[in-house]
């Protein structure tokens, strides 16, 4: 947000802080009553407040009616726009009370340049930004490589920073002079957007490394450059007032996790890069602080990136989610991209037809079923138990919303004629399909070893396994693609689960059935592509030890069968000579009798022992404790598993 922000910003009174067209209506109103009471506001104010003839007209009615929550004021702090609730009363807000200009904070570490202390003493705060910039590389070429590659080849598909505003500050930076007052004007919140980009770029200048060892540098670059991101994030609002280069810098940062499987940590990200942004009111729709539209666009994006991000990550690990739709007051983007347009073209450029995309399409048809997907965190895997009409109900509105996708966009037969046109579109694609069937999987997976004899959860059945395998399906295809096109794919939800550890369980639970042998064959292949994989780590691995797991109990299950049923047949033969024929037709009726059992008729409240109560966070089951140590749940794998089998072998569902 550029300093224009805090110019002029409108108090709102609103009754729900979730966006709709009755408040519009009631803002619409509020303004314009607001605009007649208040003809000269003062220059000095930062935000404007309610009309005192609305609140008279309160308080005259005959029947009066609670006063509506008031939304905050944005203020100027340490050169930004700052976010202050309508509970809060510090400086800011008193001396708007007396009309005075409010006394500011210093911005930076500029006022200790008086200071006599060395650069690397670690008592003061340079000695922060000189660690920081002893990390970048010596060879300014070599960063214009990294950062021209990751624009190149990765920023396009995730919308992650406007490249003319950032090459400018790039610019700048290089072009400082060395000195004391020097370090004391870098700032640290565009540094850590920039370590950030580098770690990216890492991985994507050199895709092929000649063997593990070259892999093995790269990945501990990669990762030195990520950390210098973390410590800057952390570092930076003790000097700064906050801004849109840490909040893209952290929603890169829980891309970058994802990535590396580090689901858990993400989480924490995540919701950080949510408070920068909250702290500057970007939870409020640019409209509510009458920001420009270029800017109001920015920040939808922005926020819906986050917003995404928290809904998705939290099902994922069952960990609560961060931002609560009652606090917040967005609107969606819209289909028109703004961000190299003057702002007074951009002020009146019209909304393009779905047939016509950009990048925002793909923001707000995602911000759409993260909405979905946050409904389903606090409906069925909340704190209280859910019905499975509730299920149902989630599960149309997600049907709903694949429904109203646009056709280059279908979950089944997409048009790729665009696909040339916008390249953007495939890597969108795979986002949406990948979140809709992460949403689907992680609905229906609690219901997809339970039975009924009437079939009751036959939907969440094939919904769980339709969405597992075109999910393994794109998996499979994404292996084979170079690292530049696999990092583009797995900045989605592709990493936040695994289909084949579901349809590894459907593998055992089931080893007999007509779909079992294909199960295995695709699992078996993804295995081995995993293990020829030079970029595989040890999050990765853990998965592939647990599928394999799940083929070699599924292979042990049904050659002990086949044993089984041959030592049944020879027992049978014997059998047959010592006995009468009538005693033998009457033993058949009996076997028959015991071995008639349904694939449906365990009681629906039932559950597998040990599976379904790992957590509430869906597929994502096999994560490692908070100290990251992937192979320790390999013997609680094996406990489930053996649980699956033995209940088999127990009661004959073959």
């Amino acid at each position: 947000m550029d300093e224009r922000t805090g110019d002029r910003v409108e108090r709102i009174d609103t009754s729900d802080c979730t966006y709709s067209e009755e408040a519009e209506a009631h803002r619409q109103q509020s303004v314009h009553v607001s605009t007649l009471s208040n003809t000269e506001p003062a220059a000095e104010n930062i935000v404007g407040t309610a009309a005192s003839t609305q609140a008279s007209a309160s308080c005259n009615r005959a029947s009066p009616e609670p006063r509506d929550a008031q939304v905050g004021n944005l203020f100027r702090s340490r050169d930004a726009p700052s976010f202050f609730g309508s509970s809060y009363f510090g400086p800011q807000a008193a001396a708007k009370i007396i009309e005075e200009p409010a006394p500011d904070l210093s911005s930076g570490i500029r006022h200790a340049s008086a200071s006599a202390q060395s650069f690397r003493d670690v008592g003061g705060p340079f000695s922060q930004i000189w660690d920081l910039l002893g990390i970048l590389p010596r060879n300014k070429a070599s960063v214009d490589r990294l950062v021209d590659v990751f624009i190149v080849e990765l920023n396009w598909t995730i919308d992650a920073i406007h490249p003319a505003s950032f090459k400018t500050k790039y610019a700048e930076f290089w072009e400082r002079k060395f000195g004391f007052d020097d370090y004391a004007s870098i700032d640290l919140r565009w540094l850590a957007l920039l370590f950030i980009i580098l770690a990216y770029g890492v991985f994507l200048d050199c895709p092929h490394p000649k063997n593990a060892e070259v892999q093995r540098d790269l990945q501990e670059t990669s990762l030195r450059f990520y950390w210098a991101s973390r410590r800057a994030i952390v570092i930076a609002p003790t000097f700064y007032g906050e801004s849109t280069d840490l909040v893209r810098a952290g929603v890169l940062v829980t891309r970058y996790l994802i990535h590396m499987r580090r689901v858990p940590e993400s989480w924490l990200t995540t919701s950080f890069a949510m408070r920068m942004a909250q702290a500057q009111g970007m939870h409020i729709d640019g409209e509510r602080w009458r920001l420009p539209r270029k800017e109001t666009e920015t920040r939808r994006r922005l926020w819906s990136h986050l917003y995404t991000l928290d809904k998705t990550i939290a099902l994922a690990i069952g960990r609560p989610f961060a931002i609560v739709d009652q606090q917040c007051l967005v609107q969606r983007a819209t289909n028109v991209w703004l961000d190299d347009e003057p702002e007074e073209y951009a002020a009146a450029l019209p909304v393009l037809p779905l047939s016509e995309p950009t990048l925002s399409v793909y923001n707000f048809l995602a911000h759409d079923l993260a909405k979905i997907i946050g409904n389903i965190q606090e409906r069925c895997f909340g704190l209280s138990t859910s019905s499975y009409d509730t299920v149902l109900s989630l599960d149309r509105e997600i049907l709903e919303w694949a429904a109203r996708l646009p056709e280059y966009f279908r979950i089944k037969d997409s048009d790729t004629s665009q696909d040339c046109v916008h390249s953007f579109i495939p890597w969108n694609r795979l986002y949406l399909h990948s979140m809709y069937h992460f949403a689907r999987v992680t609905l229906h997976r609690p219901y997809l070893l339970r039975q009924s004899i009437t079939n009751r959860f036959r939907h969440s059945h094939d919904a769980c396994i339709s969405s597992a395998c075109a999910d393994l399906a794109m998996r499979l295809d994404y292996l084979q693609q170079p690292l530049h096109d696999r990092l583009k794919w797995s900045l989605g939800p592709h990493h936040l689960f695994n289909s084949a550890l579901v349809l590894g369980i459907v593998a055992v639970k089931d080893p007999h059935s007509y779909q079992c042998d294909a199960i295995l064959e695709d699992l078996t292949a993804y295995c081995d592509m995993q293990r020829g994989d030079i970029w595989l780590n040890e999050f990765a691995l853990a998965e592939v030890k647990i599928i394999e797991l799940c083929i070699k109990k599924s292979k042990q299950f049904r050659e002990n069968r086949g044993s089984s049923n041959r030592a049944s047949t020879s027992l049978g033969a014997r059998y047959s000579t010592t006995v009468d024929p009538p005693a033998i037709a009457h033993a058949g009726e009996r076997d028959d009798a015991n071995n008639f059992v349904s694939p449906e008729t365990i009681d629906s409240s039932e559950a597998v022992p040990g599976l379904l109560n790992f957590g509430a966070g869906g597929p994502f089951q096999w994560q490692a404790p908070p100290w990251g140590d992937p192979s320790t749940d390999l013997q609680q794998w094996e406990h489930v598993l053996d649980s699956i089998t033995q209940e088999q072998m127990t009661f004959g569902f073959q």
